[in-house]
């Protein structure tokens, strides 16, 4: 009983700094935000902090990385043996937050999460489609490879996207995702 309490205070300090951090980059720049802005603002001491991040860095890219995580629950296979990768929940997520993925965009805040954030994405989607059991045909492309491409492609378009004020919708940004890399994903994997 006392670690799912635990577990849950971890996850409250986890979310309060998070948050702090994301409303401090709604008035000041990411690059002039310091780890001090962050505790005062979530309420929480620098040994806290510490304790669960080693910069305001670390705790931007875990920030991301649980929204990485919920993304990759979108890549599944239908009982058809079709394969799924829908997007548009990063689309609308970042449509939500407009304001800071803008701010982001600007600052060194976007380069940190594009570079660090591409490769735990991959990362995440070679380690997703292993999950989803054997494939019907082996890849010619290594696997690694593949998933180093789709998330960076992902990537590139969420840029294109906020760079140009969001022009079209986050399902229609997720179709041409699906159109640009999926159907060459489902090729080198046999999906449907």
């Amino acid at each position: 009983m006392a670690q799912k309490k635990d577990d849950r205070r971890i996850l409250r300090t986890q979310e309060a700094l998070i948050h702090g951090l994301l409303e401090l980059i709604e008035t000041i720049p990411y690059d002039l935000i310091t780890v001090r802005d962050i505790i005062q603002h979530a309420n929480v001491g620098r040994s806290t902090f510490y304790g669960h991040y080693r910069s305001k860095d670390d705790l931007l890219i875990g920030g991301f990385e649980h929204l990485l995580d919920l993304l990759v629950r979108q890549i599944y296979v239908t009982k058809e043996n079709r394969l799924v990768f829908d997007t548009t929940m990063l689309f609308k997520h970042a449509q939500g937050h407009r304001e800071i993925y803008r701010k982001l965009v600007w600052g060194s805040g976007f380069k940190l999460l594009v570079k660090d954030g591409h490769m735990v994405l991959s990362r995440k989607i070679e380690e997703r489609l292993s999950s989803l059991g054997s494939v019907p045909q082996p890849p010619a492309t290594p696997l690694p490879i593949l998933a180093y491409s789709v998330s960076g492609v992902l990537l590139v378009l969420l840029k294109w996207w906020m760079d140009k004020g969001m022009p079209y919708p986050a399902e229609r940004m997720d179709e041409i995702f699906q159109r640009l890399i999926l159907g060459t994903l489902r090729n080198e994997l046999g999906y449907k």
